[in-house]
């Protein structure tokens, strides 16, 4: 049997991957061949990706776009065929999230985060759909959330933007099936990224911070996911191995959704 897990000549689209996990995954599509284009929010942003990529061998090209207007997210779509050629794999990556009480909470602030978590993935799909449909094929893999299932104290706007990530995924998958495009989603654990160091730094007394103590207990693995752990789900979904995989959420989370915990001594 052979399965396909290249992506050679495929030009991929990955939002927001200036750093972090979206750096991670676009990275690991370039080593399969990809083409990559990125996007983030400002021009320094997107240099510092420019110059992350070029320092391990990647010619990535970088645009300034700010994914909830659809307008720039059209203009954007339009530069990247120009650069590289028809987007055939979109990664959904650009997310933010506000660790917030809900009553503390302001509507502003709660609806910030379900314009980038999940209006700006319906743009962005919305953008790229009508050549993937011309092209008969594509791949839009969402980055979704433990929070697609899951509810937990001061996240009430980012649960609520996943769990319509997720339900977003499946609608795409059903609409857009027939035309041979594959709409799934990731869902990662808790991955150690510059944005989560604070709950995983020492404490004064040389402990762990009590945030890193909950998350060990209830991950199976014991530890903390890595952007890495995310490179082989993320080709997988991009490539021809998965062309009967649609409307799936691939959690990728160490074991945490599948165990209840541990029980107290």
């Amino acid at each position: 049997m052979s399965v396909n897990f290249s992506l050679e000549g495929k030009v991929a689209w990955v939002t927001g991957a200036s750093y972090g996990i979206g750096f991670a995954i676009a990275s690991a599509y370039a080593k399969q061949g990809a083409k990559i284009a990125f996007n983030d929010i400002n021009q320094d942003l997107v240099d510092k990706g420019i110059k992350a990529y070029k320092e391990i061998g990647i010619d990535a090209k970088g645009y300034v776009c700010d994914v909830t207007d659809e307008p720039a997210v059209q203009a954007c779509v339009k530069q990247i065929i120009s650069d590289l050629g028809s987007v055939d794999i979109l990664v959904n990556n650009a997310g933010i999230i506000k660790r917030e009480s809900m009553l503390d909470m302001k509507v502003e602030d709660f609806r910030k985060v379900i314009d980038i978590d999940l209006n700006a993935p319906f743009i962005v799909s919305k953008a790229v759909l009508p050549t993937m449909i011309k092209n008969g094929h594509g791949k839009i893999i969402n980055i979704c959330s433990m929070m697609s299932e899951l509810g937990r104290e001061t996240v009430a706007a980012y649960a609520a933007a996943k769990g319509g990530l997720k339900m977003l995924t499946k609608n795409i998958c059903s609409e857009f099936g027939e035309h041979n495009i594959q709409c799934n989603g990731i869902g990662p654990g808790y991955i150690a990224t510059p944005q989560t160091a604070p709950l995983r730094e020492k404490q004064a007394d040389g402990s762990r911070h009590p945030f890193d103590s909950f998350i060990i207990s209830k991950t199976p693995a014991a530890r903390w996911g890595t952007p890495e752990d995310l490179m082989g789900p993320a080709v997988f979904l991009a490539s021809e191995a998965s062309d009967f995989v649609n409307g799936h959420i691939l959690y990728v989370d160490g074991g945490i959704l599948a165990y209840i915990g541990k029980q107290p001594k």
